[in-house]
């Protein structure tokens, strides 16, 4: 079977594990760790990089940052659970925004009908590394005194009109999940543009204490000074994920061959009007995150899903509108909510296999299969 995703492992990523963990330095924040950090603060403008276990993590760091116990957080609802639950736990009360009507990310139009004295931050996702318009919703927070938080976990090596997706919002945060671009297994990143949340970052990423700062030898000792986590990976995380940085560019060229060969062949399908192809708006790079297409109903995407199958070829679909979760229904402050676009997307979307050893032939064959369904 052709499978949906496949972990790519570059070579390097044993060699630089016995590396760590001979170094004596396992528990994290060694030199892997400092090798990551300065590579997304140097490569993509980030003040402040921290890595973390998960990019779930970094998001609960931001809720944490911002202190939004009590106020309202606007969210997309098509979008993994983490987007939402980093906040939710926290305290605040989740306010889900539609998506665009021809594409997945948040609508910059509709946010501010949202918007009340008790809103804290909006939380863009970078859907399929595609950047939302960052000028409107950077623009909306400036009047409204309000935060912005990018979810950027599939936003790696993306921009938004030559500035990098993560570098934008007051806060950002990363994945290295194996779905990624590049991974870890799991692992996340914290990215801090604001510096008022630097000093900050650091101690709830050391557990509440200021152990950074010791380290650093700014003060004599260390203590409890805050709230915080274990949001800290191993080196041996950080060592794993430094050999695919530094063979992001050729993932990346691969990545984008396979994007452009799945586009260019699928496109006779949306000029017969038999499918929506992915579209990427004239401010925003692509990254090749993922390959999906929009089918006109949700019965023929499970229909498209099964006869795939049947050819050993596993295409998915994606996010469920989280304004329709069980878990969002069982909250006191839910109330229906009607957001169109979001529930087309979780009903007509298909992601196809995507991954760096995708061979030619087994894409020709995915491609194939799909023009004879929809021929047929």
């Amino acid at each position: 079977m052709i499978p949906f995703n496949k972990p790519y492992l570059t070579g390097k990523e044993p060699h630089y594990i016995e590396q760590s963990v001979m170094s004596g330095k396992i528990s994290g924040n060694g030199d892997f760790t400092k090798k990551c950090q300065h590579y997304f603060e140097d490569t993509y403008n980030i003040k402040k990089a921290l890595l973390t276990t998960s990019c779930t993590d970094a998001l609960e760091m931001c809720a944490m940052l911002i202190d939004c116990k009590g106020y309202e957080v606007i969210v997309p609802s098509y979008t993994f659970v983490s987007t939402a639950l980093a906040f939710v736990r926290q305290g605040a009360k989740i306010v889900f925004a539609d998506s665009k009507s021809d594409q997945p990310n948040i609508d910059p139009e509709q946010i501010e009908a949202l918007i009340t004295k008790n809103t804290k931050a909006i939380v863009v996702v970078h859907y399929a590394g595609v950047a939302v318009d960052m000028d409107k919703i950077m623009a909306l927070a400036k009047t409204y005194n309000l935060f912005v938080i990018e979810d950027a976990a599939q936003a790696i090596d993306s921009y938004y009109k030559e500035k990098p997706l993560g570098s934008i919002g007051h806060l950002s945060a990363f994945s290295f999940h194996e779905t990624k671009n590049i991974i870890s297994g799991e692992g996340g990143l914290l990215g801090i543009n604001d510096k008022q949340f630097i000093d900050r970052a650091e101690i709830l990423w050391e557990k509440g204490t200021n152990r950074s700062s010791f380290f650093r030898g700014e003060i004599n000792k260390y203590g409890w000074v805050d709230t915080g986590s274990s949001f800290l990976p191993s080196e041996v995380i950080a060592a794993f994920l430094w050999a695919q940085i530094e063979n992001i560019k050729p993932i990346q060229a691969k990545r984008i061959k396979i994007w452009d060969n799945y586009y260019n062949q699928l496109n006779i399908l949306e000029q017969k009007n038999k499918i929506t192809l992915p579209k990427i708006p004239d401010f925003a790079t692509n990254n090749a995150h993922m390959f999906y297409i929009i089918c006109k109903t949700e019965n023929q995407r499970s229909e498209l899903i099964k006869f795939l199958k049947e050819k050993e070829v596993y295409a998915v679909f994606h996010y469920l509108s989280l304004h329709k979760s069980e878990y969002y229904k069982s909250l006191d402050y839910y109330k229906a909510t009607d957001l169109p676009n979001s529930d087309k997307f979780t009903s007509q979307l298909l992601r196809l296999p995507f991954y760096f050893e995708l061979e030619e032939q087994q894409q020709q064959l995915i491609i194939d299969l799909i023009l004879e369904f929809f021929n047929e």
